[in-house]
């Protein structure tokens, strides 16, 4: 296949890019390479899947600089290469940054995926599979989260972006027939992981000697995922086109499936772990205390999260299997490699 990433100088998106050129497809990845953070990172992912390339029975790989909120780019991009599927993993991240830029949240979040959505209609693409959040439960407190759960009190500029990509997606299922697949990710990390993360944040400023700001005065659980398990359901649901859910009503609707070829999956690790336990495991793979500087929590937060992957596992066979220990172990591991420290 001839597969499109967007976001691919991203974390997931550089380890799907490499996934799938592994496996034989030939792979276009698009990113702006802006500076939310380093832009460095982001090239250096990129030469990593180039690095991909260089083995035999491989596919092949393509960056294009491209901003995909740039509707004439993107249509000329679509008009240029014909794509079989779409990954539509790039997006404006975090919650916290849109209390402070929620217009990048709308040039990135809705308009990019509007562009993308008429690429994918516009060429006949066979499956859009996009990035989703766990963000979109927002004030729900029924564990563990489920699609089959309302998500309509999202608490962040950013959950409600995401919300209305899934229901951006519906509209263009329903009425064109373009068969997608969204995707709420649980606190993903690992190597080539993102600064702004904790386990990013958290491992530089102990090796630093430098105080940790830990919310929620560590009382947080999160979902933390391994970025192979991610990429493991990331390609999985990919190659698992949507179809319409023959059971479903508009009497009694169920938020996860439709009429329409359009799903939504939880993709998690369905293990929450509070994040106290989770700086003790850092703290043990980098052999040092932390100083914590405990602090409420911060607003657009939500205290705990974790996912109900029943759906995601029957339909694909998805199985997390990576424990945070482990996977903690590896990227302070990278960390230590790639910033000699």
């Amino acid at each position: 296949m001839r597969v499109l990433v967007t976001g691919v100088a991203g974390f997931i998106g550089s380890y799907v890019a490499r996934y799938l050129i592994d496996r034989g497809e030939d792979v276009v990845g698009i990113d702006n390479l802006n500076n939310y953070y380093d832009p460095q990172l982001k090239r250096d992912r990129l030469k990593w899947i180039v690095e991909s390339t260089e083995r035999e029975s491989v596919g092949s790989f393509e960056f294009v600089k491209m901003d995909f909120s740039d509707r004439q780019a993107v249509a000329s991009l679509f008009s240029r290469i014909a794509f079989d599927r779409v990954v539509h993993l790039g997006a404006q991240a975090g919650v916290r940054y849109s209390l402070e830029n929620p217009n990048a949240y709308v040039d990135a979040n809705i308009v990019g995926v509007m562009n993308i959505l008429e690429g994918c209609r516009h060429h006949g693409v066979e499956h859009l599979v996009y990035a989703s959040s766990s963000s979109v439960y927002g004030a729900n407190e029924s564990m563990p989260f489920s699609v089959h759960h309302n998500v309509d009190h999202p608490l962040s500029l950013y959950a409600a972006s995401k919300k209305a990509n899934e229901l951006m997606a519906h509209t263009y299922s329903h009425l064109y027939g373009l068969p997608t697949t969204g995707l709420r990710f649980f606190t993903v990390y690992g190597p080539w992981g993102r600064p702004d993360m904790a386990l990013f944040k958290f491992t530089e400023q102990i090796l630093r000697g430098e105080p940790i700001d830990v919310f929620n005065y560590g009382r947080h659980r999160r979902d933390f995922t391994y970025i192979d398990d991610i990429v493991e359901g990331v390609v999985r649901a990919l190659d698992h086109v949507a179809v319409p859910d023959p059971k479903w009503s508009g009497r009694s609707p169920d938020p996860g499936t439709s009429r329409a070829p359009w799903r939504v999956y939880n993709i998690g690790n369905s293990h929450p772990v509070e994040l106290l336990k989770y700086i003790e495991v850092i703290e043990t793979c980098v052999g040092r205390r932390a100083e914590k500087n405990l602090l409420p929590m911060q607003p657009g937060d939500v205290p705990d999260t974790w996912a109900e992957v029943d759906d995601l596992q029957s339909d694909v066979g998805y199985v997390p299997s990576t424990p945070v220990e482990k996977g903690v172990e590896r990227f302070v591991r990278w960390f230590r490699a790639y910033y000699r420290v």
